[in-house]
């Protein structure tokens, strides 16, 4: 079928703006080099050979079908030029749905070697292939012609995930016993995102917002955590919101060191704040009431709780069940000990931080024995 003027002149402008982006980042760009290839790239070492499709409609299925046509053109013409071939897709909106199914497609479908790329009409680009992460960008917000810009708010910058991936970036310099996380260097947000169990675009996001507060450095090929000092004060900022939390007696009488175990020992609990700094051997502050972590507290106890009970009006509970504000960031990061979930030592700092009853003498422990040489690393 033979395009409508404005559809070539969506491909042309899409073209267009991923040429200048290469280019605006250093890349020498070829447009139409030889007869049936349409564009090639290259810097250092990366060079590509860049097959663009217009797709009509943003289904995934259909956007799916052309991105594999485009890959085959893609790798015969990257055969006849040695060079490697990135088969990019233009769409009219990007949905996150279309993203997550094009994400998946690349990691279980599309051969190693071969890139991909999206983009739409709104701005947003989303690309995987080694030394393309520069590309990864949302689409700019509209501002109204009667409104101006807000500000974004820091707490963007402390998602569920985003702490996660803090958490990651970080854990080569907590011991293991302290933090559960993979650890290495990552010198792209693809590497990154495989490591934090991600996906692209999440990590793209996240990335980009630490650019734009300064807070990564990469010039010495690999991302770097950097002025950590304000960026431990915004994280532990973030901390301070409530969550739904259960205050809770015991059925049977004794010690609580002896029944916590009973109800925390279930891969959906957590022990949290002050009774994991003592679970890890860092805890600082006695006599707090335990914490228990649990994925979603509702009003009332689940039936499959056995031996607790709410605590009624003037009687002190001995122990809380509260949900957390980050699940993944709670859950994925915690580690083992006696048998149960614990949070990591960031989490506990965060979360003790953030507590009326001495939580502030705890994480200042925490910060000046534990995670101080952290904080000051990279300054």
């Amino acid at each position: 079928m033979v395009q409508s003027l404005p559809e070539m002149n969506k491909g042309m402008n899409a073209k267009g703006q991923l040429a200048a982006s290469f280019k605006a980042h250093g890349w020498e760009v070829q447009l139409h080099p030889i007869r049936e290839v349409e564009m090639v790239v290259e810097k250092g070492l990366e060079r590509y050979v860049v097959e663009l499709k217009r797709a009509g409609e943003g289904r995934p299925d259909r956007v799916i079908a052309l991105l594999s046509q485009a890959i085959l053109v893609a790798q015969r013409n990257a055969n006849r030029l040695n060079r490697k071939p990135l088969a990019v897709i233009h769409v009219d909106i990007a949905s996150l749905s279309l993203i997550k199914k094009l994400g998946e497609f690349h990691r279980e479908y599309v051969p190693p070697g071969v890139a991909v790329g999206l983009i739409s009409d709104a701005g947003e680009f989303v690309f995987n292939g080694p030394g393309l992460d520069f590309l990864n960008r949302q689409a700019p917000v509209q501002e109204s012609y009667d409104s101006q810009a807000k500000p974004r708010k820091a707490n963007e910058l402390f998602s569920d995930l985003n702490q996660w991936m803090l958490k990651v970036m970080l854990a080569p310099e907590v011991p293991d016993h302290l933090l559960r996380a993979p650890r290495g260097q990552y010198r792209s947000v693809s590497e990154l995102a495989k490591a934090a169990g991600v996906s692209m675009m999440s990590a793209s996001r996240f990335i980009a917002r630490l650019r734009e507060e300064g807070f990564v450095d990469e010039h010495r090929g690999e991302l770097r955590l950097v002025r950590r000092r304000e960026l431990f004060r915004l994280w532990q900022s973030s901390a301070h919101r409530s969550s739904p939390e259960l205050s809770m007696r015991f059925l049977m009488p004794g010690a609580i060191e002896r029944q916590l175990p009973k109800v925390a020992r279930r891969d959906d609990a957590c022990v949290g704040l002050f009774a994991a700094a003592d679970l890890l051997e860092i805890g600082h502050v006695s006599g707090v009431v335990p914490y228990l972590y649990f994925r979603r507290v509702a009003s009332t106890v689940p039936a499959d709780w056995p031996g607790l009970v709410p605590a009624g009006p003037g009687e002190q509970p001995q122990l809380i069940l509260k949900q957390p504000i980050a699940p993944e960031s709670v859950f994925r990061g915690a580690v083992s000990a006696n048998g149960m979930l614990v949070s990591d030592v960031l989490q506990i700092w965060l979360d003790t931080s953030a507590h009326p009853s001495r939580g502030a003498e705890q994480a200042d422990f925490l910060m000046r024995y534990v995670l101080s040489k952290i904080v000051t690393a990279s300054q």
